[in-house]
């Protein structure tokens, strides 16, 4: 990695660690929730999560069930969540237009909440909710952090990044080529509790733990927090193929999308959403799923091969190239190449064959691409006006 030579293993000096007021402006998918919450979770470990923290969303029904347990994970920590008002009568993420006519009301409600938080410091995590928060922190003097968890910058990246004090990068391709000093890579934020699972009785001892049979591989299917109708229906149409063939598979379908499952049979087993996803990982084989970037972090750092299956209506295909950057620990399919053939080959997998790739995938993770965690730490304290001054040690 480059650019942050001079940052990772620093360490905010005692006394300063738990008293960043922190603002986090991200929501509308997991994606832009998921690496808060690890960034949390992290601090926590350390003793060093502030008491408070304001976190700005935009009231979708995906941030009820990615946060709905926050407290849970993290005691101790009173997290104030400010839906904002962005999104049309029809929900769904706002048209540029409709975007452009709401963020005035949502900065103003933004401003006050940061103003009586009392931000040192407000922190991006990407999507449309960032405008009108990055907004309502410049007009105050709030330093901004934007953090982008992508292969290729997203547009909220792109178009506020002039307006940062820094840009953190989990991946070297989405620093433009002209960013200057502002932008730093950091590698991915991971949670702690995703760790690596190459040993064989701990899976089995993970899927024990789930309630599965430890002695069959399990076969875990991940269509993001929204869910994916392709996955579904191929899931729908080959899962009793692949249950037959030995597989265990836990299907997680998206909110609201438990029809679309397959047919109720031993060995399979569907659910709306997966919490918490760490132990799910430890007792998997094999993964297939989209390529959120939250998600290929997880299964990178724990060691799950994956079969991906990017989004494909993205005009960047960062989900495509999210995928490139983890090399033979994964295998990206087309959402056309969802057929006969390939459900026959997945069936495969389950027995001799299968252990062979699985076991070489795996190995291909050579190490943990997370680790970002106290270098995105370290970035926010040293914006912070009341801590930079001696905050750093190391």
């Amino acid at each position: 990695m480059k650019g942050m030579e001079g940052s990772l293993g620093l360490a905010p000096a005692a006394g300063d660690r738990s008293s960043l007021r922190l603002a986090l402006a991200g929501g509308g998918t997991g994606g832009h929730l998921v690496p808060g919450l690890h960034l949390l979770r992290w601090a926590l470990g350390q003793g060093w999560a502030p008491s408070e923290v304001l976190w700005f969303t935009s009231g979708r029904p995906v941030e009820t069930r990615v946060l709905g347990s926050i407290h849970e994970h993290l005691p101790g920590v009173d997290v104030r969540l400010v839906p904002l008002p962005l999104e049309g009568a029809q929900g769904g993420a706002p048209s540029t237009l409709g975007l452009l006519s709401r963020s005035p009301q949502a900065m103003l409600l933004a401003r006050r909440a940061l103003r009586e938080f009392g931000s040192d410091v407000l922190l991006g995590l990407g999507g449309f909710t960032a405008l009108p928060c990055v907004l309502a922190a410049k007009s105050l003097g709030v330093p901004v952090a934007l953090y982008e968890v992508n292969a290729v910058p997203g547009r909220a990246t792109r178009r506020l990044a002039p307006l940062a004090s820094r840009v953190l990068h989990a991946w070297d391709g989405s620093v433009p080529k002209a960013g200057g000093s502002k932008h730093r890579v950091i590698r991915p934020v991971v949670g702690p509790e995703f760790v690596r699972a190459d040993d064989p009785e701990q899976r089995a001892r993970a899927r024990r733990a789930l309630g599965w049979d430890p002695e069959r591989p399990l076969l875990t299917v991940l269509g993001g927090s929204q869910g994916a109708g392709a996955l579904n229906r191929f899931v729908a149409q080959h899962a009793a193929r692949w249950t037959a063939a030995g597989w265990q598979v836990l299907h997680q379908t998206g909110p609201g999308r438990l029809p679309e499952a397959a047919p109720g049979q031993a060995g399979y087993h569907a659910t709306e959403y997966l919490d918490p996803m760490a132990p799910v990982l430890a007792a998997s084989e094999l993964v297939l799923g989209r390529g959120g970037a939250s998600t290929l972090a997880e299964l990178a750092a724990v060691g799950v091969p994956a079969w991906i299956v990017p989004y494909p209506h993205h005009n960047d295909r960062h989900q495509w190239h999210n995928a490139e950057l983890l090399g033979a620990g994964v295998r990206l399919v087309d959402e056309e190449g969802l057929t006969l053939d390939r459900a026959e080959e997945l069936a495969a997998w389950a027995g001799p064959q299968g252990e062979a790739r699985l076991a070489a995938m795996r190995a291909a993770f050579e190490a943990s691409p997370g680790g970002g965690a106290p270098a995105l730490w370290n970035a926010l304290v040293e914006l912070a006006p009341r801590l930079a001054a001696g905050a750093l040690v190391g």
